[in-house]
């Protein structure tokens, strides 16, 4: 896969951390809200107990779904799937810092899901953890 980095220290070195402006709250499914739910979701994963997706949190609130919302940092790294490292340092210096950290890998980029008030912290932290490889 071309233009992919897979080697730790340069992925982490060459992540630009973005922050998305949404909210999204983590929710279970259920067959009432599905069609809501899955149309408007950024990702989705099924366990046996049943399927998960991330919403933004304004459609959950008014679905009457409670939960923690969540703000979306985009690593902005193209990374390998295959890489090793890049989400144990970025889930590490996040833990460092006293900030949750949910970490979902899609094909082009990791995303870093942490909870919404902190998210400027955040991104000083990843930013701060690029720029110490560069």
């Amino acid at each position: 896969m071309a233009g992919r980095v897979r080697d730790g220290r340069a992925m982490i070195a060459a992540m630009q951390p973005r922050l998305d402006p949404r909210i999204w709250r983590f929710v279970l499914v259920s067959p009432d809200t599905a069609p809501q739910l899955l149309g408007t979701a950024i990702g989705t994963f099924r366990e046996d107990e049943g399927v998960t997706a991330i919403v933004p949190a304004a459609l959950a609130e008014e679905l009457g779904i409670e939960g923690p919302d969540f703000a979306r940092i985009a690593l902005m790294v193209h990374s390998d799937l295959e890489g090793v490292g890049l989400t144990a340092a970025v889930s590490g210096a996040l833990a460092e810092a006293g900030i949750a950290c949910n970490m979902v890998a899609a094909f082009h980029h990791d995303h870093a899901f942490v909870p919404s008030n902190r998210a400027d912290e955040a991104i000083d932290v990843l930013r701060k953890l690029a720029a110490s490889l560069k």
